[in-house]
């Protein structure tokens, strides 16, 4: 993040160089300094779809209910994108379901899979997530993450984590 910041400096200390008029310099300096914060917490320009974040979240759930092979589980995401989290899961050979975060900016919506390693109280998991779009701020997000986890048989808790890229 360092770099980054630097590097942004570097080219507002540049531009004042070649810029004569002060109020220039100071747009000059003023959207270099938003362009370094962006940069530095990982949001970069997407003409298309807006910007891009590359998150990184963990998220702890707990069982709410099952139907069947069916299991909705609650709890809440803390990094990149904390809030409030809904899944539905089916534990099989292959574990699989959607899920849906509630952000300070809108809800994020998706689904994923992940192949279960081990057959103890505590199963680990590895697979994608998939962004599939939301509301307000994350009506047009996309985008693919990892998946890691652990599965506790006994009470049906989860722990995910996440790690990928999201453009909205």
């Amino acid at each position: 993040m360092g770099e980054k910041l630097y590097d942004a400096c570097s080219y507002v200390i540049a531009a004042n160089t070649l810029c004569r008029s002060k109020g220039v310099r100071a747009r000059l300096a003023a959207y270099a300094c938003l362009i370094a914060l962006a940069t530095a917490l990982g949001v970069t320009a997407n003409p298309v779809a807006g910007a891009e974040l590359h998150a990184v979240d963990t998220a702890k759930l707990h069982y709410v209910g099952a139907v069947g092979e069916e299991v909705y589980e609650t709890g809440g995401a803390s990094g990149t994108l904390p809030g409030g989290i809904r899944v539905h899961m089916i534990f099989a050979s292959t574990f699989s379901g959607s899920f849906a975060i509630y952000t300070g900016g809108g809800r994020i919506d998706g689904h994923g899979r992940a192949t279960p390693h081990g057959e103890s109280v505590y199963e680990s998991f590895a697979g994608t997530l998939v962004v599939t779009g939301g509301t307000g701020r994350y009506r047009r997000a996309h985008g693919v993450a990892r998946l890691y986890g652990t599965f506790d048989r006994e009470n049906y808790a989860l722990t995910i984590q996440t790690a990928g890229s999201l453009q909205f």
